[in-house]
């Protein structure tokens, strides 16, 4: 029988042993690390010294550290308006490769009219020429294939 490479990591990605010892660990605490009793103050304490080691191996602030459940999840969560810092800076468009996951499309965040679809190479690699040409023009509809390949 041949071995097998797994490549399909779009929802089951293989977990990092040191991460599935960290999961399992924390598994067996039965604290809400929202609560105030003993248990979820144990559990908190573990949430924020996770968020600390993420936050240390890429150079970020602790409190910018945000955990989901999964690429969907975090990807509603990046789109979504509220999070600007400066609510008087508006997001006229957004742009998006055109083999971007659909849940950067998801939700209604964005009217259609401003959503531009960026080409990407017969490599799958986004098209630079493309993004500039969008970016100094305004929104395309353009997809894979209709920009530099």
């Amino acid at each position: 029988m041949l071995d097998r490479v797994y490549l399909d990591w779009n929802a089951t990605t293989p977990l990092h042993p040191e991460a599935r010892e960290a999961m399992a660990a924390a598994w067996d605490l039965p604290g809400n690390p929202s609560s105030v009793h003993a248990e979820g103050r144990q559990a908190r304490r573990l949430v924020e010294e996770a968020r600390a080691a993420v936050a240390g191996a890429i150079g970020a602030v602790p409190r910018n550290v945000v955990f989901t459940s999964g690429g969907t999840e975090a990807n509603a969560l990046a789109l979504t308006p509220g999070l600007r810092r400066d609510p008087g800076l508006a997001v006229e468009r957004l742009l998006v490769s055109a083999v971007e996951h659909a849940s950067v499309l998801a939700g209604g965040r964005f009217p259609t009219e401003s959503i531009g679809t960026i080409g990407v190479t017969s490599s799958g690699l986004l098209d630079l020429n493309h993004l500039r040409a969008m970016l100094e023009g305004g929104p395309s509809r353009a997809g894979v294939g209709d920009a530099g390949q």
